[in-house]
This record gives C-alpha cells, structure tokens and sequence, in this order.
C-alpha cells in the first residue's frame, strides 16, 4: 500500500513547481485522479488508438521521446495493470536498445480528432511483437491546447525509416521546429518517465539558436509534473512530428522552467539541445489539417 502511494503522490519536485506557480490548493484537488491501475473507463478508448507516445531514458541516461503505430488494438489492456503495445520502434530510433529490455518509460495515448488523452507511466518489458507496460500510474489529462487531427486515409507501410543524426538543429530541422503546432517531452525523475503534450498556434516555439528552443509554460492541470521533474533533473527529450511528410525530429538536451515577464503564467521553458535525430518516414500520414484549440 505505501508504495502504491507513493506513486499515486507528488514527488518533491512537483510539490515544489506547484508552491512557485501557486497551484498548490488545485494541485491536491485533482491529485485523486491519478490511479495505480488503469480504470475501466479506459479500455475501449485505449484499443482504439493508433498511436502511443512514449518517453525513456537511453543507455547513456540521455532522455528521448519516440512513439508507437499500429491498427485499432494495437493496445490492449491485459489485466488493470498490464497495458500492451503490438509494435516497436525502428532499429534507428534512439530508443531502440533500451526498448528491448526493461525500461521506465512515461506514455501518452491522444486521440487528436477528439482531444482526448490518457498517461501511463511505469516498467516496459519487451514481448514478442512489442512490448507490456507494468502500470505504476494512471490518469486522464484535459483537452487544453490539442490541435483536432483526423487521420483521413489509412496510409499505406512507407520505406524504410531512415535517420540521420547531429547535435543541433539544421535548417529543415528549425523550419519543423518554428512551424509546429504539436510536441512532445519526455522527462524524469526518481518515481520515472513521464511524456507530456505540448500545443499551441505555429510559432509558439521559439528557435533562440540551432542548440535553444524556448516556448511559454501555459496554464495546465495544475499537477505540474513536467516542471516538477525538471526540478529534479533537468534532461528532457522532445519529439517533433512532421504530419505531412512522416518525418519526425527527436531532440535531447536539458531543460529549465524560468520566469517570464511575456508569458501569461509569468513562466516560460528553455531547452538546451544535446543531441538531434531527423527520420524519414517515422510517422504515420494521411492527417487532416489542424483545427486549432480554443486555448491557444
């Protein structure tokens, strides 16, 4: 019981982000949200999906985030704590090695076309065909800042993924970057992985320089989970998609959540780049074009 409690806690580092943003209160009243087990309401949505983002530490400690493609069931929930993905990532994705063992690994299942998600984090194992996830949390996340995407064709299995890596950002790397409307980041701490989505209107991620993104730390749920484990360590990993071409770039790096005098919560994240890895043909197309949440 006390390890399940643990886990269904804040940690230090998310108590603290929520006493500096003033959501301590909030915080605690959506706290019992997150589960140890995955709750029922769950499991018709989760085999639905066709896509599971996932964020994990390399061998090197290095946070990456990737994802996972795959037909309607692809996910399943075996038992309340087991959630199974059938698919795995490509042999170039940086992520590859530590996916074929056992990792913490932090998931995010978005439906776009109905701004829906649901988080799971906890223990990969790799399976035959992918891989169970041993749940240590679950919990529901608002719609706030989900651009609405329909997949509009089932597109057919494309070449093969081909990667190339780097330590900055080029410049179709920047032209991605400055364009996105959607990302993805990965962070850690002692209690493991978590992914979170990030959102807004094209241009809310700054390109500083080809090693430094900044973009503003928007009202969320309160919980304060990626800032809370930025407080703890500062590794991160973000993943871009591409949803016209299928490319997707994957950045490492470190991260701060730092006061801003142009953000509207006075706070805005800066993102120090490490490492890079630019994929052709690693993401699902055939996407409507966006329809803009109304939070942005």
């Amino acid at each position: 019981m006390a390890d399940l409690m643990s886990r269904t806690a804040f940690h230090d580092g998310e108590l603290a982000a929520q006493r500096a943003a003033g959501l301590t209160e909030e915080a605690e009243r959506v706290r019992p949200i997150i589960a140890g087990a995955i709750p029922r309401g769950a499991v018709e949505f989760l085999a639905r999906q066709r896509m599971l983002v996932l964020g994990a530490a390399d061998r090197d400690g290095a946070l990456w985030a990737t994802s996972l493609h795959g037909p309607e069931g692809f996910l399943s929930v075996a038992d309340p704590v087991t959630l199974r993905a059938r698919a795995v990532v490509p042999a170039t994705d940086p992520l590859a090695d530590v996916l074929r063992d056992r990792a913490d690994v932090g998931t995010l299942a978005i439906e776009l076309a109905t701004r829906k998600r649901f988080r799971i984090n906890g223990r990969w194992h790799r399976v035959e065909g992918g891989g169970e996830i041993t749940v240590h949390q679950a919990y529901g996340n608002c719609p706030q800042y989900i651009q609405a995407r329909a997949v509009l064709e089932e597109a057919p299995a494309g070449p093969v993924p081909v990667a190339t890596r780097g330590t900055a950002l080029d410049a179709e790397g920047a032209r991605l970057v400055e364009a996105a409307d959607t990302f993805f980041i990965a962070t850690a701490a002692a209690g493991g992985a978590d992914v979170s989505h990030r959102g807004g209107k094209p241009g809310f991620v700054r390109v500083v320089s080809p090693t430094e993104l900044v973009w503003p730390d928007y009202v969320g749920n309160a919980m304060m989970m990626t800032a809370g484990n930025l407080r703890l360590n500062p590794a991160a990993g973000l993943l871009v998609p591409d949803w016209r071409t299928g490319a997707t770039l994957q950045l490492t790096g470190t991260a701060e959540v730092r006061p801003s005098a142009e953000a509207a919560t006075g706070r805005e994240t800066v993102f120090r780049i490490t490492g890079s890895v630019w994929t052709e043909n690693a993401f699902p197309t055939g996407w409507s074009e966006p329809v803009y949440s109304r939070f942005n």
